[in-house]
C-alpha cells in the first residue's frame, strides 16, 4: 500500500461555549488517527453531529478562533512535509487551500456568490490559483454541461450545485480532495453520480475523503472506511473488510440499519458532545456492553484499527 499523502495523528478539537456557570466544553474530535493515500477514496461515516465536518475544518484551518486543537496533520508536498495544524494562515491561504487540499463544502450552492454566474466564479477561481486548466476542461472533470457556465446559483439543480462546488475544488488540481457531505439532499441517482465522480478522481491518483452519513453510498465506492462515533474514530480499515466483517458493535449497527440488512436502527441516541459519558461513549447503546471492560484504546490488527474491548468478529 502506498505511503499516505496526509497523515493525521492524535487530533483533538474542543470548543468552550457559554459563560460562567453555563460554560461547557464541546469535544468535537477526540484522538483521531487517519491516513489518506493516493489513488484511494476513504469514506468517513457516522451519524450527524459526531464530529466529521469539524475534522475537515481542522485540516483546512477553517475552525473558529475559539477552537482548541491538538495533535498533528502532516501533508506531504513537493517541497517536503507540511504540518497543517501549525501552519500560519498565510501558508494555508497561499499554498494549501485549493492547491494541495481541495474542499467540496456542505451545501455547495450556499458557497457560491448569488449575483455572479457559475462561469464567472470558476474563471476567477482559476485565475487566483494561477491554474492553467481551461474552464471547459474543469467542467468536463466535474461532469457539468457547458450551459451551466451561464447560470446563476439559484438556477442550478441540487446536483448541478454540488458539481459546481466540485469543479471549484478541482481548479488547482489538488492531490487531496475533501468532500463534506457532497450528496446531502440529492436523490439516489444523483448520489450515485456524484460518488462515482469522486471515485473516478481517486482512480486518477488523488487521495479523496468522502464525509457522509450515507452508508450505502460509502459502501458502493470506498476503498477505505473510517467510522466515527461521538467524536472518536471507532473503526478504520479497508472498506471491503469492514463492511463485510465489522468489528465494532457500532459499525455492525450502522450496517444493520441499511434496507438490505433488515433496516434495524441502532437503539437510542448519540450523546451530546458536551456531555460525553465516562468510559466508552457507545456503551449505553451497545448490545455487547456486558463484554466491555472500560474505555478502550485503539488497537491495530494489520490494516484495521478498532476501539473496542470486545470487538465483534475479532
Amino acid at each position: 500500500m502506498s505511503a499516505p499523502v496526509l497523515s493525521v495523528r492524535g487530533l483533538d478539537v474542543a470548543f468552550r461555549v457559554g459563560r460562567g456557570a453555563r460554560a461547557r466544553t464541546v469535544r468535537a474530535v477526540t484522538g483521531a488517527d487517519l491516513d489518506l493515500r493516493p489513488g484511494r477514496l476513504t469514506a468517513l461515516v457516522g451519524e450527524s453531529g459526531c464530529g466529521k465536518s469539524v475534522l475537515t475544518e481542522a485540516l483546512t484551518g477553517l475552525l473558529p478562533a475559539t477552537a482548541a486543537v491538538r495533535g498533528s496533520a502532516t501533508l506531504s508536498t513537493p517541497d517536503g512535509d507540511l504540518e497543517l495544524l501549525d501552519a500560519p494562515e498565510s501558508d494555508l491561504r497561499d499554498r494549501v487551500r485549493g492547491r494541495l487540499l481541495g474542499l467540496v463544502p456542505q451545501s455547495a450552492a450556499t458557497h457560491l456568490t448569488p449575483t455572479r454566474t457559475v462561469g464567472a466564479q470558476l474563471r476567477e477561481t482559476l485565475a487566483r490559483l494561477g491554474a492553467g486548466i481551461p474552464v471547459a476542461e474543469l467542467m468536463e472533470r466535474a461532469a457539468l454541461p457547458r450551459h451551466v457556465l451561464e447560470l446563476y446559483p439559484h438556477e442550478l439543480s441540487g446536483g448541478q450545485a454540488q458539481r459546481a462546488g466540485l469543479a471549484a475544488a478541482l481548479a488547482g488540481d489538488p492531490p487531496v480532495l475533501l468532500a463534506d457531505e457532497p450528496t446531502a439532499g440529492l436523490d439516489r441517482p444523483l448520489v450515485e453520480h456524484v460518488t462515482a465522480l469522486l471515485a473516478g478522481l481517486a482512480d486518477e491518483g488523488r487521495a479523496v475523503l468522502l464525509i457522509t452519513h450515507d452508508l450505502r453510498a460509502a459502501r458502493d465506492v470506498a476503498d477505505d472506511v473510517a467510522v466515527m462515533y461521538a467524536s472518536r474514530l471507532v473503526e478504520t480499515g479497508p472498506a471491503a473488510e469492514v463492511f463485510t466483517g465489522p468489528w465494532h458493535p457500532y459499525t455492525a449497527g450502522l450496517l444493520g440499519a441499511l434496507p438490505d440488512a433488515g433496516f434495524t436502527p441502532v437503539p437510542g441516541h448519540p450523546p451530546e458532545l458536551s456531555a460525553l459519558p465516562p468510559g466508552c461513549p457507545f456503551a449505553p447503546r451497545c448490545p455487547e456492553r456486558e463484554r466491555c471492560s472500560g474505555d478502550p484504546e485503539p488497537v491495530r490488527h494489520g490494516d484495521r484499527t478498532v476501539s473496542c474491548s470486545g470487538p465483534v468478529g475479532s
